[in-house]
């Protein structure tokens, strides 16, 4: 039977995990973008849901062969959908680059959540029952409360770029660019959306995996596991392939291995010394001559490593949470976002992102965490009120 409330926590447990996730990549030193992305990912996107996947769930090999055999297209499609979230993903983390944290979370997951809530039940053509039913109404009223809840920690955002100079946005977010990171943040957002089509097309792959957990005495909560291994894979080959583009291109793909990297610092007249690594000005690099050092090669990957598995427990606790939703599962998609964009929120205060804006600024934030939670509380109601009265009334 579903447990609405218990969902709402589970989404909650995920969402943290989602918002949290790239703290340890932080942490990385003396490698590109791409490579401590890919490592990451590969944990994300192909260990974590493959092993967690095959310890819940009996013999996912021969679920994952009876939904190929018995429906292929949701194997396809679900694979699919994860390629296109994949583009998503991979800009994701370009957002947080160009933006930081609080802002990059708030612009691309106000469109992930209006686009990925709100087309599934329009396109399967449920979304006249939803609106038709009392339980449904309250719901879409969550999800307007939390779209605006995100348009307002938006808002917020914009009013902390216009208030910090150049030299406080460049101490919390080192590569901040506004325009650069919006453009990004849109289609970032748009492409993950695709994630909540990919869960929506696997629903086949899901009942195998129930019939063969309820077969064995497991749990239900598992269900949807076996389909994010499907989707994942999808996302991995989208990733894979621009970070070994990238890796090409600026010719990162030694990263991997080397224990050692050259610094080389350069002279300029008008500029005085320049040099590729930041680090080097306070190491005392000479213009002109370069040095060997070390790249803490266990640090970066066991920080990758938990970057990645962090990730992929949004994932995990959603696909929990979904189970407990009833018949309005699409609901769940709000969830996560809203939950997201609260904790992601708070790490922004906790790193100090919002140091030095306006009362005005901080009200808004405020404002928009409020409206966030009231969100989840309406939406995890009308689900409650959905499993309390039966279709029809």
């Amino acid at each position: 039977m579903a447990n609405p409330i218990l969902g709402v926590f589970f989404h909650w447990l995920g969402g943290l995990a989602s918002a949290s996730f790239y703290i340890p990549y932080l942490g990385v030193r003396k490698w590109s973008w791409e490579t401590y992305w890919l490592v990451g990912g590969v944990f994300s996107w192909i260990i974590a849901p493959l092993t967690l996947a095959c310890l819940l769930v009996p013999d996912v090999p021969a679920v994952l062969q009876a939904a190929w055999e018995g429906s292929p297209n949701a194997v396809k499609w679900a694979y699919l959908f994860g390629a296109m979230w994949g583009l998503g993903g991979l800009t994701f983390g370009l957002t947080m680059r160009y933006l930081g944290i609080a802002l990059g979370m708030a612009v691309a997951l106000g469109y992930c959540a209006a686009f990925g809530t709100l087309m599934p039940p329009i396109f399967d053509g449920t979304i006249g029952d939803i609106v038709s039913r009392t339980p449904g109404k309250i719901i879409l009223l969550g999800v307007a409360v939390c779209l605006v809840g995100i348009a307002v920690t938006g808002m917020a955002g914009m009013s902390k770029e216009s208030e910090l100079s150049e030299e406080q946005k460049k101490a919390a977010v080192k590569e901040f660019s506004f325009i650069k990171g919006i453009l990004v943040a849109t289609f970032s957002g748009i492409m993950s959306s695709a994630f909540a089509y990919g869960l929506a097309a696997g629903t086949p792959i899901a009942g195998l995996a129930e019939r063969s957990l309820l077969e064995q005495g497991g749990s239900i909560l598992w269900r949807n596991l076996p389909v994010l291994v499907v989707v994942l894979w999808g996302g991995f080959t989208t990733n894979f392939i621009w970070c070994v583009i990238l890796n090409i291109k600026n010719r990162s793909g030694h990263e991997y291995l080397s224990l050692t990297r050259k610094v080389v610092a350069e002279v300029s007249a008008a500029e005085g010394v320049s040099q590729f690594d930041a680090e080097d000005v306070a190491n005392g690099t000479v213009a002109g001559e370069s040095r060997t050092e070390r790249v803490p090669m266990l640090r970066n990957y066991l920080l990758s490593a938990v970057a990645g598995t962090v990730w992929y427990m949004q994932f995990f606790f959603y696909s929990m949470g979904e189970t407990q939703m009833g018949d309005y599962k699409f609901s769940s998609w709000t969830l996560h976002m809203a939950s997201i964009i609260i904790f992601s929120s708070l790490w922004g205060i906790a790193l100090r992102e919002w140091k030095g804006t306006s009362p005005r600024t901080r009200n808004r934030l405020a404002l928009g965490l409020i409206l966030l939670i009231g969100s989840t509380m309406i939406v995890g109601y009308g689900n409650y009120l959905n499993a309390a009265v039966p279709a029809g009334h």
